[in-house]
């Protein structure tokens, strides 16, 4: 799966540098780049409803759809969070889109916006 993520990266990079260098400029490159990765950073987001919040241990409850970047199906599991000020930004109800990954073994909600 990996190697799966690694080529389509490549693929996309390749696609852009094609793109910048037919633009005739390196200036067009960062603004077609910055772009993209506002693209991909937005599509790369989960969206998820706050289940339960516990600040004490620093992790949040989530009901979530597909975590594509995680090869996970849709179901309610718990998270911790890479930044503990997240869990003062949300309370149980709320929907957020996120963006979750593995640091050091565990399930960590990296990014979070609340819808």
């Amino acid at each position: 799966m990996k190697k799966a993520i690694a080529s389509i990266v490549m693929g996309c990079a390749v696609a852009v540098s094609a793109n910048a260098y037919a633009a005739g400029g390196t200036g067009n490159a960062d603004t077609a780049s910055g772009t993209q990765q506002d693209a991909d950073a937005k599509n790369s987001m989960s969206h998820g409803e706050v289940k339960k919040v516990d600040t004490a241990a620093g992790k949040m409850t989530i009901k979530h759809g597909p975590l594509e970047n995680l090869s996970m199906e849709a179901m309610t599991m718990v998270f911790k969070v890479k930044d503990p000020a997240m869990l003062s930004q949300v309370k149980v109800g709320d929907k957020i889109d996120f963006v979750a990954e593995e640091v050091n073994g565990a399930l960590t909600v990296t990014k979070l916006q609340k819808q």
